[in-house]
């Protein structure tokens, strides 16, 4: 007799690689797609023009205003956003995460998570022009943007680390009759902290590229002089300044990647 549930296990990506491959074609077919522009070729060659012949003079010249200075103020709106959202994701982590005794619905944890989910919801550079006009264009807005968003990213990663963490010292201390503020502080803290500690320096690497960003806005750092540099057709400060940020996403992707190898 033939297993309809196998036959149904084994093709069932023919399937949803049918369903994968109509929406693809639908998104495609439907857009409004009116030409290459004939001043695309001429704008290419002088992006890579500027890219092979950087404005080395703009790398450091003392104004505050220079590549240097600018990297810097991205890295400090990167660092403070993941250090303010580390720790306020950290309740918010022990809301959501689910116990054994509630694995699947539990109305704390539920709501928690939906918290989290509805402030992942808003992306960095929408929460920048909230801010912007809460407290005006500058560093302080692209923080509280970058923090605010990382919480909700912060908090979901934390949560599962919770809930996936061994329980073993918790138990052995329970067994003991440790009280539940020496459970936490002796054994499930200590026992999360190398999982959280990961995740932060995981999203710092995030959080780098969307500082880079969020000056187009107007949310200080690099991406501030990076649009007006195209706007004015600058290519060759257009170059340097994308040089600058490779160089600078490279060396914190490679400086986290290491840090968090010898934590796992």
């Amino acid at each position: 007799m033939i297993d309809k549930k196998s036959i149904y296990a084994r093709y069932s990506w023919i399937l949803w690689a049918g369903i994968t491959l109509v929406v693809y074609l639908w998104a495609i077919l439907s857009l409004d797609f009116s030409g290459i522009q004939e001043s695309a070729r001429k704008v290419t060659g002088s992006i890579f023009y500027g890219l092979f012949h950087p404005d080395l003079a703009y790398i450091y010249n003392g104004s505050g205003e220079d590549l240097v200075s600018l990297i810097v103020q991205t890295l400090a709106i990167a660092f403070l956003g993941t250090f303010v959202s580390a720790i306020l994701s950290v309740p918010f982590a022990f809301w959501a995460a689910r116990t054994e005794q509630n694995k699947h619905f539990h109305p704390r944890s539920t709501s928690g998570k939906l918290v989290l989910v509805f402030i992942r919801t808003f992306p960095e550079i929408v929460l920048a022009i909230m801010f912007i006009k809460a407290v005006g264009p500058g560093s302080f807005a692209g923080v509280l943007a970058v923090s605010i968003h990382s919480i909700g990213m912060l908090g979901k990663l934390f949560s599962e680390a919770i809930e996936n963490m061994d329980r073993g010292a918790d138990e052995a201390l329970k067994a003991a009759g440790g009280r539940k503020a020496d459970i936490w502080l002796l054994a499930t803290f200590p026992t999360i902290l190398p999982e959280f500690i990961n995740y932060t320096l995981y999203r710092f690497e995030i959080a780098v590229r969307s500082a880079s960003i969020l000056g187009m806005v107007g949310a200080g750092g690099i991406g501030t002089p990076l649009l007006f540099a195209i706007q004015t057709r600058s290519w060759s400060r257009v170059g340097v300044i994308l040089l600058g940020i490779i160089i600078m996403v490279t060396l914190i992707d490679w400086l986290s990647g290491n840090l968090r190898k010898r934590l796992v």
